[in-house]
């Protein structure tokens, strides 16, 4: 069976629910298994990737390849050495500046239909024609037009949610609403569980607690490790923190991927 490349778009109802964190230690979860992934920054109202990388200038941004004035290629910068491992790690920065969150804030729907244009476009460029195993989308969270241009074009949607009372309901009209429409595999992250989780009992509560409320499988339950929040955005945890039960965590949602997209 020869292996088609997936897109996997990182979503959640409301921001604060750690999306961008899993999306960038995910992906380097994967690199650390051998696996080509190119990670996109689709969150153009608050993009983190630049920082996270430590990326302060691009030649070109994300915003250039949907506004058409360059292909992909000139916007992807090889950040495998971040990672040191078997496999390759692309990203895709979004602009940072004020200037450029407001201009993409502006876009008209015949922007964001062309703009899907060139995401759709993805599959074949980076997918079939450069090989690589994952692109992994972090979207804006709740129902930009980026968001919803980022699930139609992906294969498998994780959602990342909690459970504050407004997340769980947000989530719930979220994947009933947009998700079912679209007819998406969806898989949900349990963030910033306050349980106790390190027995098998109590993540098969918080499994089952969570699956009865949304009706879709969970990929991942991942308590609340302080030592997580506060290295958010100063370097990449899954990768320099390999025996943490945080990266213990993501190693196995990574190994249950290929399950979920075959």
């Amino acid at each position: 069976m020869i292996w088609l490349g997936k897109i996997i778009a990182v979503h959640s109802y409301k921001g604060g629910t750690g999306k961008t964190l899993i999306s960038v230690n995910f992906a380097a979860t994967l690199v650390k298994q051998g696996k080509k992934i190119c990670l996109l920054d689709l969150d153009f109202r608050a993009p983190s990737l630049a920082t996270i990388f430590k990326i302060e200038k691009a030649d070109y941004w994300l915003n250039d390849y949907l506004n058409g004035t360059c292909e992909i290629d000139k916007v992807l910068i090889d950040s495998s050495e971040r990672i040191g491992n078997a496999g390759k790690l692309f990203v895709g920065l979004a602009n940072p500046t004020t200037e450029a969150i407001r201009d993409m804030s502006a876009k008209d729907r015949k922007w964001e239909m062309r703009a899907l244009g060139r995401l759709l476009a993805l599959r074949n460029s980076l997918l079939n024609d450069k090989g690589f195993d994952y692109l992994i989308f972090d979207t804006s969270p709740g129902l930009q037009y980026s968001s919803i241009n980022a699930i139609v074009s992906a294969d498998v949607v994780i959602v990342a949610t909690t459970f504050d009372r407004s997340d769980v309901e947000g989530t719930k009209r979220m994947l009933r609403e947009l998700y079912d429409l679209f007819e998406k595999k969806t898989e949900v992250v349990v963030n910033k569980v306050l349980y106790d989780v390190s027995m098998k009992s109590g993540k098969d509560e918080v499994q089952t607690r969570i699956e009865g409320i949304h009706k879709v499988p969970v990929l991942g339950i991942i308590p609340c490790f302080c030592d997580v929040s506060r290295a958010e955005g100063t370097f990449i945890f899954a990768q320099e923190k390999p025996n943490h039960p945080f990266t213990k965590i993501l190693d196995e949602m990574a190994k249950n991927l290929d399950n979920i997209t075959a």
